[in-house]
């Protein structure tokens, strides 16, 4: 089957546009106007589960398949960020001093500081990485900081497929309970659950209406009532929260609450309207981010947390708006760059497994 490149462009825009987020709302909170942070938020996560909506199907063996190897890339990539942060941290203490690892640490602010530096490895971390509980990297504070999206991946494509398998005729009925679930948990916020509950109710949503919408086209004419809804659901939010609701949006995205998830209802009905209308047919920069999506989200982690070494000093000598645009250009060659070194990494360590896996087979 032919691919199709508009989700491979859709999902390099996505990326893009994460690294936009991740430039105003890490170093950025340096120096980045408020309102430029917020309206950074307008392309945000939840177009990748969309996307995976559009691109799932009901054959549990392959996702399960597919699910095992992202498991396998991602302990491969996060094994090497565990000994990157800790030979940077021996090289610290062997060559300058405590006080100096402090001092480098501090250069992300107070909240990620690193509190305790130990030449002894700590081997729990790597262990918790492994199984998804995202305890801080001390060098690459925005690598954990941006994976809560991977766990949610994970934990919606299962039970994603599931329903697709089994209940295939009743995906209605699904989306109609995770809508349900989603507003009793904002109704009544004394009742949102905590962990993976609350994401999940609306990211599901998102991913069984990508699902719902495969292969489809919306209407034209169904186009400006779409976002005229949008429209319409951002002036009762407005009205109804207060104009000061509009600096809370991202305190509103974890978990997903009213105002976040009618703040990500125009990037979402823009992703809908342009699949299977715009036509991308030629390889581009964009599609290649898009192909290779998860290494560019592994490799923004790093090169988001670079960055702050650039912010600290430039900050006080250039206008904000040219130092965001410098960073955010400077974020996608580092993350471009990054991404290729993490890609080979991760052939080679697939082809470490591959080794182990022959030289200890029963025979």
């Amino acid at each position: 089957m032919k691919r199709d490149l508009y989700i491979d462009f859709a999902k390099g825009m996505a990326t893009l546009s994460i690294i936009f987020i991740h430039t105003a709302f890490w170093s950025g909170q340096f120096y980045i106007e408020t309102e430029v942070r917020v309206f950074s938020l307008v392309f945000d996560v939840a177009l990748f589960y969309a996307l995976s909506g559009i691109t799932s199907g009901s054959d549990i063996e392959k996702t399960f398949y597919r699910l095992l190897k992202l498991q396998i890339t991602y302990m491969i990539f996060v094994t090497l960020l565990f000994f990157l942060d800790y030979f940077f941290k021996i090289f610290g203490l062997t060559f300058f001093s405590p006080e100096w690892l402090q001092n480098f640490y501090a250069t992300f602010g107070s909240k990620y500081a690193a509190t305790g530096i130990s030449a002894i490895p700590q081997w729990e971390n790597l262990g918790n990485w492994y199984l998804h509980q995202y305890t801080n990297a001390d060098t690459f504070p925005v690598v954990m900081g941006s994976f809560w999206y991977l766990k949610v991946y994970f934990i919606l494509t299962v039970f994603g497929v599931l329903i697709l398998k089994f209940f295939p005729k009743h995906i209605n009925w699904f989306i109609g309970l995770c809508i349900t679930l989603t507003l009793l948990f904002n109704i009544f916020p004394e009742i949102y659950p905590t962990g993976q509950v609350g994401y999940l109710a609306f990211y599901m949503t998102v991913f069984l209406l990508g699902n719902k919408l495969k292969g489809k086209k919306i209407p034209t004419k169904a186009i400006p009532v779409l976002y005229g809804l949008v429209a319409a659901a951002l002036i009762w939010m407005f009205m109804f929260y207060g104009n000061e609701i509009f600096y809370k949006i991202n305190r509103n995205k974890f978990p997903p609450k009213i105002p976040y998830i009618i703040w990500s209802l125009f990037s979402l009905v823009t992703l809908f309207i342009f699949y299977n209308r715009l036509k991308i047919t030629k390889e581009s920069f964009v599609t290649h981010i898009g192909r290779n999506a998860i290494f560019f989200y592994f490799a923004q982690g790093i090169s988001s947390s670079l960055v702050y070494f650039l912010v600290v000093p430039l900050k006080e000598i250039m206008p904000w708006w040219i130092l965001m645009i410098l960073i955010y250009i400077i974020n996608i060659l580092l993350a471009f760059v990054i991404s290729g070194g993490l890609k080979k990494f991760d052939h080679w360590g697939w082809k470490i497994l591959e080794f182990l896996r022959i030289k200890t087979a029963v025979k």
